[in-house]
């Protein structure tokens, strides 16, 4: 237990829930030192307070940022209790200690969202703030450290329960709350600069990460989880759920696995039924009802239960087709009245508005215990200069265009991938098997089932080259008669050789779309 608190420091640019922590101050007859705004707020509510520049005999200066930086104001704060070496020196400097210390910091993330101008930004990172919580923190064995309003509470319970003091317990979890929001301050600031300077992999990478929610459960139920946000302009990811249960943590991954997807095509009206965070069917289309349609008959047993991700508004006769099948989540680009009460029938459906989603990031993050991977996101689906047009009947400029189309979904199919497509929606896909020849299969085993009379004269397209001529053949015998795939093995003759014999159109790109 520390001793009583008697002298208090405080330094807050949110100056919410104030009162309540002030009037228990008061109280315990525990002394205030503060500075600037917050000086001025206290004098208001009507509480005493002793201003900074009093307290150190020292006048702020350089406007502003040396108020703070002050020997009297950091030996208080990191002054050991129990060394006799330092209550000497203490004595002798007439010092007094600092034994509370609440602080939080200049809205440097707010100010990002108001201005893009350096000069401005800079003057809102906070220099004397965290170096007072860093020192409070370091020194948590005597001294108590607030950062954050959502605390005042649990302070003043415990300092009614122990009478003016409070358990170390308690000190060192704000102390390691207080660590952790330097470190998430320092690490945004970090990311701005970067992002002003185009760095994508510097030297020493920080992540910072803001709890949106506590989920209720991972990907099964013994495993705990939680969703954070990290942007620099953004508190929240903008999903606006308008109805249904809570998201899961399957809710979200598969949510983001359509959303790449989905934000892949700018023009036609695009629908992708995603089910652990594999496509089952995608289509684009300039009729949205008709996008919806062709995107859930590419596998309407994958469809039930997945998730529905469309860049459109949904109208009541999409709405109608939607309640047939059984969908966790329905994502789309708002919802007409009609619409939505239809589909607030099914109550348990989530069902989400992304107009305002925030989506820019240019990297992608794998981490496993200790190590993390860092990679640029796959942005290019084939370099026109670069296609091969390897047998001897040659696509056509539309048919390229389809090829696209089919190449582009292929690259958000777990590998091993082969997506077939017809008129740019999928009819088949065979996704994250350990070999290309089984994704064949299974692709043509679904466009068979599901949608035979579209096989003839499809387009099949494989994330990477093909090490054997067996593939092409599985799906030159369901009825693809174009393929397109990177190129690149020891035996693409072989595999050009077949492809001429059964008279098809073949392209190489040259480019790899690996997906694990």
């Amino acid at each position: 237990m520390s001793q009583k608190i008697k002298n208090a420091l405080i330094s807050v640019s949110n100056k919410e829930n104030l009162n309540n922590l002030l009037k228990t101050l008061r109280k315990y007859k525990i002394n205030i030192i503060s500075s600037g705004g917050t000086y001025r707020s206290i004098k208001k509510m009507g509480f005493k307070c002793k201003e900074i520049s009093e307290y150190t005999g020292f006048d702020e200066m350089l406007d502003g940022r040396v108020k703070t930086l002050h020997p009297k104001i950091h030996s208080g704060i990191l002054f050991n209790r129990k060394k006799g070496a330092h209550k000497k020196q203490m004595k002798k400097n007439k010092f007094e200690a600092i034994d509370l210390v609440v602080v939080n910091f200049y809205p440097f993330k707010e100010i990002l969202k108001k201005t893009t101008k350096s000069n401005k930004i800079v003057e809102n990172i906070d220099v004397g703030g965290p170096s007072m919580v860093r020192a409070a923190a370091k020194n948590c064995n005597d001294v108590v450290i607030i950062t954050d309003k959502e605390d005042y509470l649990d302070f003043i319970k415990e300092i009614k329960k122990h009478k003016g003091k409070t358990s170390l317990n308690f000190r060192e979890r704000l102390a390691g709350k207080a660590f952790g929001l330097t470190a998430f301050y320092d690490s945004i600031i970090a990311e701005w600069y970067n992002q002003k300077l185009g760095i994508k992999f510097p030297e020493r990478k920080t992540f910072f990460g803001k709890k949106i929610n506590q989920l209720r459960y991972g990907e099964n139920p013994h495993q705990k989880s939680s969703i954070y946000l990290s942007d620099l302009n953004y508190d929240k990811n903008n999903l606006e759920q308008l109805s249904g249960k809570d998201l899961s943590y399957n809710n979200y991954n598969d949510i983001f696995a359509g959303l790449d997807i989905l934000f892949s095509e700018k023009k036609l009206s695009s629908t992708v039924i995603v089910k652990h965070a594999n496509p089952c069917g995608v289509s684009s289309n300039k009729s949205s009802f008709k996008s919806f349609i062709n995107a859930q008959a590419s596998d309407p047993i994958s469809a039930f239960g997945g998730v529905v991700a469309c860049n459109y508004k949904i109208n009541s006769g999409i709405a109608l087709e939607i309640n047939k099948t059984f969908f966790e989540v329905i994502l789309a680009k708002g919802f007409d009245t009609k619409a939505l009460k239809i589909l607030k029938k099914k109550k348990n459906m989530r069902i989400i508005d992304i107009t305002k989603i925030n989506y820019k990031s240019d990297t992608t993050t794998k981490i496993f215990d200790n190590s993390f991977l860092l990679q640029e996101k796959d942005k290019t689906v084939f370099d026109k200069k670069k296609l091969k047009f390897v047998t001897k009947i040659k696509p056509t400029k539309s048919e390229i265009k389809d090829m696209e189309f089919a190449f582009r979904i292929c690259k958000y199919v777990k590998s091993n991938a082969i997506v077939i497509t017809k008129d740019n929606a999928t009819i088949g896909i065979g996704a994250g098997q350990q070999n290309r020849l089984d994704s064949c299969k299974i692709a043509a085993q679904k466009a068979r089932k599901f949608q035979p009379n579209k096989l003839y004269n499809s387009i099949a397209a494989s994330d990477a080259f093909f090490p054997f001529a067996d593939g092409i053949k599985t799906l030159i015998s369901a009825g693809v008669k174009i393929i397109i795939q990177p190129g690149g093995s020891i035996r693409d003759k072989e595999v050009i050789t077949a492809a001429d014999k059964a008279n098809i159109k073949m392209v190489f790109t040259s480019t790899r779309h690996f997906n694990h």
